[in-house]
């Protein structure tokens, strides 16, 4: 459940801008990201009103991402997990106990969901098991 006592905005925003820095440079992912992500900038405000949203519950995301990543080629479990690893990687490095646990739990939810919904919308007859296995 979001919290606004959880963490500072300066906080979500370290997050996210540490994250998004491996990302970029990531030789996995920063091809994905960088054909989709025209204005970096820009990108980062949004990821940042998310993650604000989801965390403290500032209600600052308007968006649908569900669809958004659904629209896009060739992804697979794999990229999934990879993203995922390289977030609790970067969540790891946090000296907020509390936003660190938070946030990588919610970054499962969302990796799974985004997983499921994926595949909903290419194939739902082949859908796969659970990203993690718990």
């Amino acid at each position: 459940m979001p919290d606004p006592q959880l963490c500072s905005e300066a906080e979500i925003e370290e997050l996210v801008s540490r994250f998004y820095t491996r990302v970029r440079s990531d030789e996995t992912l920063s091809p994905i990201f960088n054909a989709h992500v025209e204005d970096w900038n820009a990108h980062l405000v949004k990821l940042t009103a998310f993650w604000s949203s989801a965390l403290r519950g500032t209600r600052r995301y308007r968006g649908t991402p569900m669809p958004v990543h659904a629209a896009l080629p060739g992804l697979n479990a794999e990229l999934f997990q990879h993203w995922l690893r390289l977030f609790n990687e970067t969540a790891a490095g946090l000296p907020n106990q509390a936003l660190r646990e938070r946030a990588t739990a919610l970054a499962q939810r969302i990796a799974q969901s985004l997983w499921y919904g994926y595949q909903m919308a290419r194939d739902p007859d082949l859908i796969s098991k659970a990203l993690i296995h718990e």
